[in-house]
């Protein structure tokens, strides 16, 4: 059986070319007499809806077009393997056995990828949505507008969970979309995508939205909207309409054998994408609640077991030590059915539901333990992750240090002997360059010790062209010196 891959849809500039092949041609066939004595017999009356009932896109696209966007990346250049023979050289050259003979490559310049995204403009001063997967390793991203205008893109912020991304252009008066709310949608509505599909920019496709609040896996915080609308690569980043015109979600991710569309495509809701915005923009990254728990889906086998009366819910298959969860009491085996107001009736609501509660705020959890249904309180706790001092978290003109880096928690710093301190996650640019590497713990930065992401953002927005930072690897501490450029 072909394994069916999750694919996102940005693509490579390169994949335009393979579409220079011609395309098959319609043609029709004779219909013989025997067809046609067939076709002459009464056949019973079917309702056909009138053209008049089909669905009209043109004004929607007309108003809501040139808020669409082309985005093209560069991403970092990658050296590629020595295999002993030398590039650039021909066999003929008399250097060309003496490079081959002792393994040294002859010079040779790595060259940058390039790929393809959409993105869309929410409001008139230049902020953009996009997919965070279109521009997160992205050393230069450029916007494109259907006028033909092309803007170099600051990347305000990237989070990963979500695939959400927030761009900015230095321009005003622009064209905006209009945002809808996406906890509206229902099954079985006509949507509409713009987008630049293999860099076709601003092609439309229609359909229907198939399902909603869809989990994918690795994909734990996004209640995906599924639609069989047109989504291939390239597409990436780009609005999903509704019929009023409005935003209801981001185009994210197709469900395929081939890498193309097959009929399933995925949207990031617009609720979420909003939300995420609006962090990203106040904040610099995005705050999620957590519980600390385990859990898998109840069939009929364990509703059984657990004495519950119908499948539903989360099953607690582990608690993590000292977690919220576990100081409010909770245990493997509790069947977690309601989180506040919401019923659980399928273990993928939980995630979003936690993820969306600010933490320390108080959440009233319903259990069925051992056939007994109780009620149990938790004060949320903060889910670290990952956040990348990226182009758009440094002033103008001081660079860029290149990392991913979270805090540590208590635990960490107690098995290291440090206070505060930065885990490195990823690294690139000039930290990679340094040789920071993912593992790393920074500990200060110009001998300041460092605590938080938004405290080394505010020292590099001051420091000058060069830093050092103090760098624990292992049990060794050294100074590394980093030039910004």
């Amino acid at each position: 059986m072909k394994q069916k891959i999750l694919t996102r849809t940005v693509i490579g500039a390169a994949v335009v070319a393979a579409l220079a092949s011609g395309y098959p041609l319609l043609h029709t066939t004779p219909i013989n007499p025997a067809h046609a004595a067939i076709s002459a017999a009464p056949v019973p009356t079917v309702n056909v809806p009138s053209a008049a009932a089909l669905p009209d896109f043109t004004s929607l696209v007309a108003a809501n077009g040139p808020a669409v966007v082309n985005i093209t990346v560069t991403e970092k250049a990658e050296k590629t393997a020595f295999d002993g023979t030398p590039q650039g050289l021909d066999p003929n050259d008399p250097f060309f056995q003496f490079f081959r003979q002792f393994g040294m490559p002859a010079p040779s310049n790595p060259v940058p990828a390039h790929g393809l995204g959409s993105g869309f403009i929410v409001s008139p001063d230049g902020l953009i949505l996009t997919n965070a997967h279109v521009v997160a390793d992205a050393s230069e991203v450029t916007v494109k507008l259907t006028d033909k205008r092309e803007f170099r893109a600051k990347v305000v912020g990237v989070d990963r969970p979500s695939d959400v991304a927030l761009l900015r252009i230095d321009a005003k008066d622009l064209p905006t979309v209009k945002v809808g709310d996406s906890r509206g949608v229902k099954v079985g509505e006509w949507v509409v995508a713009i987008g630049s599909p293999y860099g076709f920019e601003n092609t439309v496709t229609s359909g229907i939205v198939s399902a909603k609040a869809r989990t994918l896996p690795d994909e734990n915080y996004v209640p995906f909207i599924q639609t069989d609308v047109a989504v291939n690569p390239g597409n990436s980043g780009g609005p999903l309409f509704n019929m009023k015109g409005e935003v209801i979600g981001i185009n994210s991710q197709i469900y395929s054998r081939s890498g193309g569309y097959q009929g399933l495509s995925f949207a990031v809701p617009i609720d979420v994408a909003v939300h995420v915005k609006d962090q990203l923009l106040q904040h610099g990254t995005v705050t999620r609640g957590r519980l600390g728990v385990t859990i898998q889906d109840v069939n009929q086998a364990l509703a059984d077991s657990f004495g519950l009366k119908q499948p539903g819910g989360a099953l607690v298959s582990s608690v993590e030590k000292n977690s919220p969860a576990a100081k409010a009491g909770i245990e493997a085996g509790d069947v977690i059915t309601r989180y506040n107001d919401t019923p659980i009736t399928s273990s993928s609501q939980l995630p979003v539901l936690v993820a969306n509660t600010a933490p320390g705020k108080h959440a009233t959890l319903e259990v069925v333990r051992k056939g007994d249904t109780k009620r149990i309180e938790v004060a949320v706790g903060e889910l670290r992750s990952a956040k990348v001092a990226s182009a758009g978290d440094v002033a103008e003109g001081q660079g860029k240090l290149g990392v991913a880096v979270r805090p540590l928690n208590e635990q960490e710093q107690q098995q290291l002997g440090v206070k505060g301190g930065l885990l490195v996650e990823n690294a690139g640019g000039p930290a990679a360059r340094a040789g920071i590497q993912a593992g790393d713990v920074i500990l200060s930065l110009n001998n300041t010790p460092v605590t938080s992401v938004e405290q080394m953002k505010s020292l590099l927005s001051k420091s000058g062209k060069h830093v050092a930072l103090l760098v624990q690897r292992n049990d060794m501490k050294t100074y590394v010196p980093i030039d910004l450029g």
